[in-house]
């Protein structure tokens, strides 16, 4: 008796733990809906699937065999100008070093430092008493010489000289001859004089120094023009021309361009750097610009139609490029040669043609064969 009335009371702690629970079921809003049915989504997960299945071109969208939304621009050909930078030296036009041909001693010296000098203007004389001297006998052997031979010939004209006699007089005239340039050469060595126009540096001797030949007295440097050598590598080969302008630049003056043009093109490329030697002058009349300064060149090819592309549509695989064109609604992969560049864009030589549209943005989501969506890209203006 006492068993039954103990498990009547636990069936009624059951019957009522599970009352209670399905009252703070209700209570809590987790009871089922009344219009769903069995087997139906919750309504988390039917949120969750939703998203998952959203319409194919929608943004989040998974649905397969839709477009793809791209960014396209066209292949257009543009006026493209050469535009190359370099570094070069500066040289002058003409530029020597004044030395000495013999020892001697400096008597005069007839030029400032940083003078303006003619051609033929004298710049140093050296000793030259020896060298008069040597030439005034000279002179004098020659004028003896000159009437022997003179008299001679009227002897042998009337047969009182022989014929080797009168030979021997004239070869010792002929060696007195050649004695007198000789000594004239050497007076005139005692004499320095400007080659060509120009301004003199610095001078490194005075007045009474004895120098030796090879001996640098100063400078000469015609810079009324200055050479502006420079490399180019060997791809920009078949633009350069004489006659090509260029604008050069200078630390010194960083705000001024000193314009000038090709002159020259050196024969040979260098075989490491498979660079060209290219040389271009500019006029400097105002004497700003200094042999031995350091140049930013930059050269200018004249405008010439190229296609061009936006950079950012070229796909690198190794050492060959690709692009995706867009073809009846599919983008196309194609190979395609690139040329030169500039700051966004690229130069096409071959694989697409002028008028072809190619995706520049969304290329990493296409493949070849893909149905495309495709929207101009839009360029922001210059």
């Amino acid at each position: 008796m006492v068993l039954n009335l103990r498990s009547v009371a636990v069936g009624a702690a059951i019957a009522l733990a599970l009352g209670a629970l399905g009252w703070f079921a209700v209570s809590s809003g987790d009871a089922p809906d009344s219009n769903s049915r069995p087997g139906s989504l919750s309504g988390a997960a039917a949120a969750i699937g939703s998203q998952r299945t959203g319409g194919v071109g929608q943004p989040g969208g998974f649905g397969p065999g839709g477009p793809v939304g791209v960014l396209v621009a066209p292949v257009s050909r543009v006026p493209f100008a050469l535009e190359l930078e370099a570094v070069g030296n500066a040289r002058a036009n003409e530029a020597v070093d004044i030395t000495a041909k013999t020892s001697n001693r400096i008597t005069v010296i007839r030029f400032r430092e940083g003078q303006q000098v003619k051609a033929g203007d004298v710049l140093v004389e050296f000793d030259g008493e020896q060298a008069r001297a040597n030439l005034a006998e000279a002179e004098a052997a020659l004028r003896e010489s000159r009437s022997q031979f003179n008299r001679s010939r009227e002897l042998y004209n009337t047969k009182a000289l022989s014929e080797a006699q009168l030979d021997q007089l004239q070869a010792t005239l002929t060696v007195n001859e050649a004695r007198v340039a000789g000594s004239r050469s050497q007076l005139n060595d005692t004499i320095i004089r400007a080659p060509f126009a120009g301004r003199v540096g610095l001078r490194n001797i005075s007045v009474g120094s004895f120098v030796s030949p090879g001996t640098v007295i100063t400078t000469l440097d015609d810079t009324s023009i200055i050479k502006v050598d420079f490399s180019v590598p060997e791809v920009f080969l078949s633009t350069l021309k004489e006659g090509l302008p260029v604008a050069a630049q200078s630390s010194a003056y960083p705000e001024i361009p000193f314009n000038g043009k090709v002159t020259s093109i050196d024969s040979r490329l260098d075989p490491v750097s498979r660079a060209v030697l290219v040389r271009a002058q500019i006029e400097n009349r105002d004497g700003r610009l200094k042999p031995g300064m350091f140049m930013t060149v930059k050269l200018t090819r004249s405008e010439a139609p190229a296609l061009m592309i936006p950079e950012q549509a070229l796909i690198p695989e190794g050492d060959k490029r690709y692009v995706f064109a867009v073809r009846d609604g599919k983008a196309v992969r194609s190979e395609v040669r690139t040329g030169r560049r500039r700051p966004g864009e690229v130069e096409i030589l071959g694989g697409v043609a002028e008028g072809d549209i190619v995706v520049v943005e969304g290329t990493q989501k296409i493949r070849d064969g893909v149905a495309v969506k495709a929207d101009p890209l839009e360029r922001e203006a210059a």
